[in-house]
């Protein structure tokens, strides 16, 4: 039912929170909140269930393609527009199921400076996640966005730096991709409340809620990256 949906895959801490807000804006895009798709499952709670289903063709994979492609579906409808854009970081891990079940869907890479994810997420919860734990867990994400991003040929990439570098020009960059028309609206998307900046489904903090898009943080030196970000730091064509 869906068609030519658009993905971000992207690591967390990576703006993509920001950039699912800048897309929103536009009149023909549709950004909910993150939706954690791939953690909605469909199972066959009984034999005469499962052969049913089984003589339809129909696999645990295949409901579970059906069902994510109404809710998505679903949602479009709701909002009126003609395209839904999904951010929901997981994705990452799961890009060939997207493919399968949507075999028309865009995807934008969204990258930023691997110590400047690895920071970020440790800086969230300095306690429970020290900086050593932090880049454990922000390089698995890095990794599943890059064999994705190895795979799509077709696939869009920017980065976060060039976003909150120059925004209008990298919008414009994406419009182009996606085949709309770019909008002023995109850079100044509107102050949100606790109501549209749900904990949990993307970032809620302060500099979100202020409804434009905010300086980066400075680039980290050679020095501060640490050896095991080296390597995709230059996959992803950062100073490493």
């Amino acid at each position: 039912m869906l068609r030519r949906p658009v993905f971000i895959i992207s690591s967390i801490r990576s703006g993509s929170t920001l950039l699912r807000m800048m897309m929103g804006a536009h009149p023909r895009l549709h950004a909910p909140h993150e939706l954690h798709v791939g953690k909605v499952e469909v199972a066959c709670t009984t034999w005469h269930s499962e052969r049913a289903m089984g003589e339809l063709g129909l696999l645990r994979g295949d409901l579970e393609h059906l069902l994510w492609d109404r809710v998505l579906h679903r949602e479009l409808i709701r909002s009126g527009k003609d395209f839904v854009v999904e951010k929901t970081p997981a994705n990452a891990y799961m890009y060939q199921r997207l493919k399968d079940c949507w075999p028309d869907a865009r995807f934008v890479f969204l990258l930023r400076h691997p110590e400047s994810i690895a920071r970020s997420w440790h800086e969230s919860d300095p306690v429970k996640r020290p900086h050593d734990t932090a880049v454990t867990d922000v390089l698995r994400y890095m990794t599943a966005v890059q064999e994705a991003r190895s795979a799509d040929a077709d696939g869009f990439t920017v980065r976060y730096e060039d976003i909150t570098g120059d925004p209008e020009r990298e919008m414009r960059r994406l419009c182009a991709y996606l085949g709309v028309d770019y909008t002023p609206r995109m850079l100044n998307y509107g102050k949100k409340g606790n109501a549209e900046l749900v904990r949990g489904l993307g970032d809620w903090r302060e500099n979100i809620r202020t409804g434009t898009v905010q300086p980066g943080r400075e680039l980290p030196g050679k020095d501060e990256v640490p050896e095991r970000l080296r390597p995709m730091c230059a996959a992803w064509g950062y100073p490493s």
